[in-house]
C-alpha cells in the first residue's frame, strides 16, 4: 500500500503538469473557436464557392431542421479553432515531455512542431483547392432537368470539413515515419518489405475517413502512397545520418 501511495506521490507532478498544459490547450481551442465563430458566415461562403462553381444553375443551399444552420456554423467553427490551434496543442505537448529530453532533443521540437503543422496545412489545402472542386464537379455531374441538387447547409459542411480534416491528418504519414525511423523503432527497409500491407491499409483507412465514398477513397489514397514512398526515402536518408553520427 506504501508503495503505491509513494508512485502516487511520485507522479502528482507529471499528473499537474499534464492538467496545466490541456488547460492550456482547451483554452487556445476555445479561443480559436470563438474567433472563427464571429467570421463563420464568411468561411461558409468560402467553403460554397466549389460547390456553386461545380454547378453554376446551384445558388444557394437549404437546411430543413431549424438548429441546423446554428449548429453547422458551430462545428464549423470548431473545425476552423482545432487547425487554428494545432501548432500550439503541438507545442505544448512536447513542452510536457521535454524536461525528460536532452537538450538537442528540446531543440528537435521546433523542427517537429514546423513539419507536423506545414503538412497538416498542406494537406488541408490539398483537400481545399485540388480534391474538393474535382469531387464536386463529379458529384454536380449527375444533375439534369428531370434531377435537381439541393445539398443541405449542414450536410455539405461536414462533408468539407470531413475531406479537410481527413487530408490534413493523412498528410502526417511521412512525418510519423521519419519520427519512428529518427527513434530507432524501425528502418526504411521495414517499410519497403511491407509496402502491399501499407497500401492496403491506406485504401482501408481513406475509405473509413471518407465514409466509404469511393471516388474520395481514390483521391485521397493516390497522393498517400506518393506520401508513403517519400517517407520511405526520407527514413533512409535521416536513418543515414544517424549512422554517421553514430560512427
Amino acid at each position: 500500500m506504501s508503495l503505491i501511495v509513494r508512485s502516487l506521490e511520485q507522479f502528482r507532478p507529471h499528473h499537474q503538469e499534464l492538467r496545466r498544459r490541456l488547460i492550456h490547450v482547451f483554452l487556445a481551442v476555445a479561443i480559436c473557436t470563438g474567433i472563427a465563430y464571429g467570421f463563420s458566415e464568411t468561411i461558409a461562403q468560402l467553403f460554397m464557392i466549389p460547390l456553386f462553381a461545380a454547378s453554376p444553375h446551384l445558388d444557394h443551399l437549404v437546411y430543413t431542421n431549424l438548429p441546423e444552420a446554428f449548429l453547422a456554423y458551430l462545428k464549423l467553427s470548431l473545425l476552423i479553432g482545432l487547425i487554428a490551434s494545432f501548432p500550439y496543442t503541438l507545442f505544448q505537448m512536447w513542452m510536457f515531455i521535454a524536461p525528460g529530453l536532452r537538450k538537442e532533443e528540446k531543440k528537435f521540437g521546433i523542427t517537429v512542431v514546423f513539419w507536423a503543422t506545414l503538412l497538416f496545412g498542406s494537406g488541408a489545402l490539398f483537400a481545399l483547392l485540388g480534391v474538393l472542386p474535382r469531387m464536386l464537379l463529379y458529384f454536380m455531374s449527375y444533375a439534369s432537368d428531370s434531377l435537381e441538387p439541393l445539398p443541405k447547409f449542414g450536410k455539405y459542411l461536414t462533408f468539407v470539413a470531413r475531406t479537410v480534416l481527413a487530408f490534413g491528418l493523412s498528410f502526417e504519414i511521412p512525418f510519423l515515419m521519419v519520427m519512428t525511423g529518427k527513434a530507432g523503432f524501425v528502418q526504411a527497409a521495414y517499410f519497403r518489405s511491407k509496402r502491399l500491407y501499407f497500401y492496403a491499409a491506406i485504401v482501408a483507412m481513406a475509405f473509413l475517413l471518407t465514409a466509404g465514398d469511393f471516388m474520395a477513397t481514390g483521391l485521397l489514397a493516390i497522393p498517400l502512397f506518393c506520401l508513403y514512398e517519400a517517407g520511405i526515402f526520407l527514413t533512409a536518408i535521416f536513418g543515414k545520418k544517424k549512422a554517421k553520427t553514430k560512427s
